[in-house]
């Protein structure tokens, strides 16, 4: 069904609604949606997109009646737009009414035991990604490693050898040349391999493209509680092939979330209660960012209503969030029968079940209007209410589908099939996102993550700074007299309000931040909405930096008793090389080890080191390290014909990393802050690829420390930089299991 819109169908009503953006969703519009020419000029307006997509969703109403008055609908769905009180997922809003057609953003698809599905499989995984879709898989039918193989009297290679497959074909694939590949790779708490793979991201520098999560057994749960022994077994035969204390597995997971917030846990028989088609199949695996359980094969489309503007004079407008949910639902049905999917599987799969997934963003600005902390009693009883409300809208806006259009075709063997006399058109309505990038368009949180910052700083291209601060904090500070630049700038150093004396302890308490907030709020507010949910509840629980490994256990075992479906952590700096653009300095970090600060060493007369030539978009580079009988001691470096600003950044650089190696710091961190800066003028391809001199240089280094260890570290290459955006160096958030950039709107999982 899905097709090019032509260009009569592309003008715009007269009289409709002309949307206003903030600039930085402007800027991620025109980078990310925005229809651009073979030059890559912008070629439509943020209006021409909202009716682009409009106006070809709301074509499928002609398949259910002929007389349809399709014009008046596209017009309802883009008001509803424009207005930002509903977006769709990403690749809804880049894809609609043109020639790829690919809505969806969530799939899930099968591997199985054998060479020939798994190599399927990768093939599958690429014209998905090449659509713009994200990936789940369960490895848990892989038998395990050293496994017989009676085909080839060999042995197995297993699971984890086989995700590596994978990751790298998604490395090579550019979603539809906007949208990075992402996948979730999904291992049963029972497969003999376990231990191996909830410590595979011990290597940070592994399986890049993929989140990793642990499917957990209630009968799992069960054992750590009674610090009882379970069965491991091997998918080829289903029979035990050894016992394993539940107890050392629980905290081997827990122990390694505390390490790297990987890997996270999904709790499968509680997804599989939710199941509404258990005769259908079972869940094995969800999307990327773990709150779409799909069946193999079976894809998903997501949207989200924007909670902060469901507020009115300080109280929740149920009318106008009632009539924004039953619209939503009638869209998302659309998309299901005009999407143009990327294999006949899974539009049989797909249109089988019709699921979507209606979520919320914005409930973080919902709380702040209504004068509510999101660390208190009144925030989850408001979130249960909320979600209580829009999950049962979106049931009987389902449910009039149902009787107009029939029943989703699998309904005789769902659990709704019992009750004949109730019509349901979608097997699942509800589902919470993380919505990263649809956020920031709309203007509002993200999903049902508490704030991020309040204020902090954003640098663009120019290198100019300046504030972006939360829109409702804004106009409560200028409404009750405190608002400044000044306040500003004593926010954005670490992005929280509390312990400022310029703001009233009032405010103080309300706008709270992630990172204000505890663990069991977090969890508080996950299980609340998860209540109502349909699906799962895409949230990050939030850790600081001094966390102990028993805090996250006492995480995941109340985000079981409090009946969530999975649960994914992060705490602060976990990543070893994070980069945070906010954060107070920790002035234990400004002395060396005996609690001294550092004292620059004298250079002694002679030195010796090496000299490494680089090919850099400026000509050759020739870096010479030297060191003493200890460490590092400098650097030095020319480059080619180069003069000017070039040459005189590339000494300062050298001068600067001398300076550091003079007073004891250690040269990792300054490669990692160095390694994968871009410029205008990158050489080479692949591995040889060099993207600026400062690039060129930390690649020296980092060849230097790996000739001197015998060894390549991996831990020092750019694709491991987690804390600053890598597309425009902004603020990165660890939100839903991804990292986000609320600046230009990347998103790691996307």
């Amino acid at each position: 069904m899905g097709r090019k819109m032509e260009l009569g169908e592309m003008k715009i009503p007269a009289g409709a609604t002309k949307p206003i953006f903030a600039d930085n969703a402007l800027s991620v519009l025109e980078r990310r949606y925005l229809m651009k020419d073979q030059e890559g000029n912008v070629v439509e307006t943020p209006a021409e997109m909202l009716w682009r997509v409009a106006r070809s969703i709301a074509v499928a109403d002609s398949i259910y009646d002929q007389h349809a008055d399709i014009e008046e609908l596209a017009l309802s769905f883009y008001e509803m737009m424009a207005a930002r009180d509903f977006m769709p997922n990403s690749p809804t809003l880049m894809n609609a009414g043109r020639e790829l057609g690919q809505l969806s953003a969530c799939f899930v698809l099968p591997v199985e035991d054998t060479m020939e599905s798994i190599f399927e499989a990768v093939k599958q995984t690429a014209l998905i990604h090449k659509s713009g879709g994200g990936t789940g898989f369960s490895f848990s039918r892989i038998r395990p490693h050293h496994d017989l193989v009676h085909s080839t009297r060999g042995v197995s290679s297993g699971p984890l050898s086989f995700m590596s497959v994978f990751d790298c074909a998604t490395e090579t694939i550019k979603q539809g040349g906007t949208r990075r590949g992402a996948n979730m790779a999904m291992l049963q708490v029972d497969h003999p391999d376990i231990m191996d793979f909830i410590k595979i991201k011990s290597d940070l520098s592994v399986l890049n493209n993929f989140n990793i999560s642990v499917a957990v057994t209630d009968s799992f749960m069960a054992a750590v509680e009674n610090d009882d022994e379970y069965d491991l077994i091997n998918p080829r035969n289903n029979e035990p092939v050894k016992r394993q204390s539940a107890v050392k597995v629980f905290r081997q997971i827990v122990k390694q979330a505390w390490y790297s917030g990987e890997p996270g846990i999904v709790f499968i028989d509680r997804m599989n209660e939710g199941n509404p088609t258990p005769e259908v199949g079972l869940f094995e695996s969800t999307n990327p960012c773990g709150e779409q359980p799909l069946l193999p094969h079976e894809s998903c489309n997501l949207g989200s209503i924007n909670l902060s503007h469901m507020v009115e004079d300080g109280e929740i407008n149920y009318t106008k969030l009632g009539d924004t949910v039953a619209k939503a639902v009638h869209f998302l049905d659309n998309v299901v029968d005009v999407n143009r999917y990327p294999l006949p599987e899974i539009e049989e799969k797909t249109k089988q079940n019709r699921k979507i997934g209606l979520g919320v963003m914005g409930f973080a600005d919902m709380l702040l209007k209504l004068g509510i902390p999101y660390s208190s009693p009144e925030a989850v009883e408001t979130a249960e209410k909320v979600m209580k409300f829009f999950d049962t809208s979106a049931f009987k806006a389902s449910s009039r589908l149902g009787a107009e259009r029939g029943s989703f075709p699998n309904f005789d063997k769902s659990i709704y099939g019992k009750s004949p006399d109730v019509p349901v058109r979608n097997a699942t309505r509800t589902t919470i996102a993380p919505t990263g990038t649809i956020s920031i368009i709309g203007g509002c949180s993200s999903g049902v993550e508490p704030l991020f910052a309040v204020s902090y700083v954003r640098r663009v291209m120019d290198n100019d700074e300046f504030f972006e601060v939360n829109p409702v904090f804004e106009e409560v500070a200028l409404a009750n007299g405190f608002y400044s630049a000044e306040l500003l700038k004593k926010i954005s150093h670490s992005g929280s309000v509390q312990g400022i004396e310029d703001i009233p302890q009032k405010f103080r308490r309300v706008f709270e931040t992630a990172h204000d907030i505890s663990p069991r709020n977090h969890i508080n507010i996950q299980a609340a909405f998860q209540k109502s949910t349909n699906n799962a509840v895409s949230k990050t629980i939030n850790f600081s930096q001094s966390a102990t490994v028993d805090d996250v256990k006492e995480t995941f075992l109340l985000a079981y008793k409090l009946r969530c479906k999975g649960v994914t952590i992060y705490r602060d700096g976990c990543r070893d090389n994070q980069v945070l653009s906010i954060g107070k300095t920790d002035k234990k970090k400004a002395v060396t080890g005996e609690g001294r600060r550092p004292v620059k060493k004298d250079r002694p007369r002679s030195l010796s080191g090496s000299t490494y030539q680089m090919t850099t978009g400026c000509g050759p580079m020739y870096v010479t390290i030297n060191e003493d009988d200890k460490q590092l001691f400098e650097l030095f470096n020319t480059v080619g014909k180069a003069g000017g600003c070039a040459a005189s950044q590339c000494e300062a650089i050298g001068r600067l990393v001398s300076l550091a190696w003079r007073s004891g710091m250690n040269p990792e961190p300054i490669v990692k802050q160095l390694i994968g800066i871009s410029c205008h003028k990158p050489a080479g391809f692949g591995k040889n690829k060099v993207v600026s001199c400062a690039d060129a240089i930390a690649q020296a280094i980092r060849q230097h420390l790996e000739k001197a260890n015998g060894c390549r570290d991996e831990s020092l290459s750019e694709q491991n930089m987690f804390g600053a955006c890598p597309e425009c160096g902004g603020v990165v958030e660890h939100e839903g299991g991804c990292c986000v950039c609320h600046s230009c709107g990347y998103s790691e999982c996307a």
